[in-house]
């Protein structure tokens, strides 16, 4: 009987920690927001499926009393739904700079030379092409590389790729979001600005910064003046998800306890808790054990920095559900009428050689120049071949690609044009990129 008992807990345990891992998998978000993207794809084209897409477009709202809102469907997801993405992107950006691989000027100078590269050359190419056309707005289209489509792709080739070179492109996309971020904000604004919306919104933000500095750690002292920030942001012109990512900065990020306080606590409590059992397997803890069990989660909980607890309870809901909500309703392109044309638009040339070449050669070039000034050093077990064939997985832009597209044109047909290149450019550079990093990483004996 104590074998069957223990074989279940140990079946529980698996199943709990397949699941965990499954929920934060970066390559299974990739692959359904591939998906996601065919699904959309089709029910544009296809006259019987239509009506899922037009879902999009229809209005809906929110009313309190006096207080109404109300937008597309559509702007929901790329207004609403997108600022949560930013807010965790915000985290992953400030956790990377406070004790990742950008917390040091050593650890981030390559990737953010790299990334930097990654975006001034695309930039650059697509400008070469559109300037002075009615396309020249979408400059910014291929600076952006998909996280999570390149690392699903990269993750594909498993332990043939160096770890240093999984490493180099979390930090370069992570960095590449924070640029995207920017841009975003300064250049794409939704409407004219205004001013008195942006105060409002910078004393919010204020207060949020002052609760981070008084150690005030409840998640609702957060929710609640970042729904007003994000409210505020929307309403001034710059896009509102520059808001999740202004409240992700103000989270805290440190504990209530230190690491060596915390580990002589608990040492003291496991110990104690061991004195006092019983020895049973999967029984109700006895009331001493239920004392110790409650006095451990509270020194969990006062350990666990709160910018962690709101990125690994958001992860998964980005990841499985706002991703491809986001992509259901951007991916659509009507594959007819004004998208065919004799010639190939600029802004298809502009968008396939800024991410197809420009994304390589502006991550190699100015990796390059890092190393060779000295200012940063390749991964260790990595080589220029590598850097060059993640450098094309990188042209894989897709997400904040398309966000970029759907405010850069008020020409709709500009906006299917730019969604159509950006899909067929991320799957040839996901192809050839597979395929040029499985050849330079040669397979492990």
């Amino acid at each position: 009987m104590g074998k069957l008992q223990k074989g279940r807990v140990t079946m529980t345990l698996e199943a709990r920690n397949f699941f965990n891992r499954f929920l934060h998998n970066e390559s299974i978000g990739g692959i359904l927001l591939l998906i996601c993207a065919i699904i959309s794809l089709v029910c544009a084209n296809v006259p019987e499926l239509n009506f899922l897409h037009d879902i999009w477009k229809q209005d809906a709202g929110i009313s309190i009393g006096s207080f109404s809102l109300n937008m597309k469907i559509e702007h929901w997801i790329n207004d609403g739904l997108m600022a949560i993405f930013f807010f965790v992107v915000g985290l992953e950006i400030k956790r990377e700079m406070l004790v990742g691989e950008l917390s040091s000027f050593k650890h981030a100078a390559l990737p953010i030379f790299a990334a930097v590269g990654g975006m001034i050359v695309p930039a650059l190419i697509y400008s070469l092409f559109n300037g002075g056309t009615p396309s020249a707005n979408g400059w910014g289209i291929p600076m952006a590389t998909d996280i999570a489509f390149a690392i699903g792709i990269l993750s594909l080739l498993g332990n043939r790729v160096p770890v240093g070179l999984k490493v180099f492109l979390t930090a370069l996309a992570i960095v590449d979001d924070l640029g995207a971020i920017i841009v975003l904000a300064i250049f794409y604004p939704t409407h004219a600005l205004h001013f008195d919306m942006l105060l409002y919104a910078a004393l919010v933000a204020g207060f949020l910064y002052l609760l981070n500095r008084n150690k005030v750690r409840g998640l609702l002292f957060y929710i609640v003046p970042g729904v007003v920030l994000w409210w505020l942001i929307l309403q001034s012109g710059i896009h509102a998800t520059i808001a999740g990512v202004i409240l992700a900065l103000t989270i805290p990020s440190k504990t209530l306890i230190n690491e060596v306080r915390f580990s002589v606590r608990m040492k003291y409590l496991l110990q104690k808790f061991k004195d006092v059992s019983n020895s049973e397997i999967e029984v109700l803890a006895n009331p001493h054990q239920q004392h110790i069990i409650h006095q451990m989660d509270n020194h969990i909980e006062e350990i666990n920095p709160l910018m962690h607890k709101f990125e690994s309870a958001l992860h998964p809901w980005v990841t499985f559900a706002i991703m491809p909500i986001f992509a259901l309703a951007n991916s659509g392109v009507e594959l007819s009428g004004g998208l065919m044309q004799d010639s190939i638009p600029p802004v298809a040339i502009g968008i396939f050689l800024g991410l197809f070449l420009g994304k390589p050669i502006g991550i190699f070039l100015f990796s390059l120049i890092s190393v060779k000034l000295k200012f940063a050093e390749l991964p260790s077990g990595t080589n220029w071949k590598q850097v060059f064939a993640l450098g094309m997985i990188a042209g894989i832009g897709f997400t904040m690609s398309i966000f970029i597209d759907s405010l850069a044109f008020d020409d709709q047909n500009l906006v299917n044009i730019g969604k159509a290149a950006i899909l067929g450019t991320s799957s040839i550079a996901a192809i050839l990129g597979l395929l040029a990093v499985s050849l330079t990483c040669r397979k492990k004996r």
